[in-house]
């Protein structure tokens, strides 16, 4: 298993994931999906080449490969606006306010789904993550009934965060992985542009 970076090339395969997990957009039809993919795509790979220039947190999708080297998901490093401290033991405060996260996602199409791939690939980018970008801790969010995102949640060693509110859905369920110790101490703070390296 190995991540890589989005290509130009990878625009069939990131459509037939959409379809097959039903992110597509169901008002349109499959030519104006297959659009929508494609300007989402072109701008996933500017998007990575302008944040490294900027040197800014390397935010976006990448390409979870299997052992053959198939294209099997998306992992992507995204960020997270919402009211955590609302959560119980993020905060427990109703009346919290939004605030700024960074997050985790996984999507497998389901040929590749049940073989550790999700598990293996967030382990990667999760280590990196703290590594590389010395962040405190890293969250993911799904819905009650994602069964399987919460098992790779739990994989992880995330603290699984629930919340009393269905509203919005992806703020149902918050994985909380902390960073070991030790991680991502270094002397110096590295370079973003390097530091993007771009897993």
């Amino acid at each position: 298993m190995s991540i890589r970076p989005l290509q130009p090339g990878d625009l069939e395969c990131c459509h037939r994931l959409y379809q097959e997990i039903a992110w597509n957009d169901p008002a349109r039809n499959e030519a104006e999906n297959l659009a929508l993919r494609r300007d989402w795509l072109d701008w996933s790979v500017r998007n990575d080449q302008q944040l490294a220039a900027l040197h800014q947190p390397p935010y976006g999708d990448r390409v979870i490969c299997d052992a053959q080297g198939q294209f099997a998901g998306l992992i992507g490093i995204v960020p997270r606006l919402e009211p955590f401290g609302r959560l119980p033991g993020l905060g427990d405060d109703p009346l919290a306010r939004r605030s700024a996260e960074v997050g985790m996602f996984w999507a497998l199409r389901p040929a590749w789904q049940g073989r550790g791939l999700a598990t293996g690939a967030a382990r990667l980018l999760s280590a990196w993550m703290f590594e590389a970008l010395e962040l405190q801790r890293i969250l993911a969010g799904t819905e009650y009934d994602n069964v399987a995102s919460i098992a790779v949640m739990r994989r992880l060693g995330m603290r699984i965060v629930r919340n009393s509110s269905p509203e919005p859905p992806w703020l149902q369920i918050t994985g909380v992985l902390d960073a070991p110790q030790g991680a991502g101490r270094n002397t110096s703070p590295p370079e973003p542009a390097a530091a993007s390296a771009r897993l």
